[in-house]
């Protein structure tokens, strides 16, 4: 068991390229590129995903209105019932 944890095996054939994370530029183009790039796939998926969400917001406030209409008592089943004092 003399190999480390992340040289228990070896694999044939494969490539990988990594940058150092002092030769990153995260933020390169962020303004420049970035945030329109997000505008424009906001633009892009807006039709297909506000619309379930509004029909998911009014059938949830549907049920929550039906829901409270069937908890409350119905006044005509009391008007002939007499007040003890």
């Amino acid at each position: 068991m003399g190999q480390g944890f992340g040289n228990l095996t070896q694999i044939w054939h494969e490539i990988s390229y990594s940058l150092s994370p002092f030769e990153q530029c995260a933020f390169l183009s962020y303004f420049s590129k970035g945030i329109p790039n997000i505008l424009l796939r906001t633009r892009e998926c807006i039709l297909c995903v506000v619309p379930p969400f509004v029909v998911v917001y009014l059938i949830y406030t549907w049920g929550n209105q039906e829901s409270e209409w069937s908890k409350r008592k119905n006044s005509a089943m009391y008007k002939n019932d007499k007040r003890a004092t």
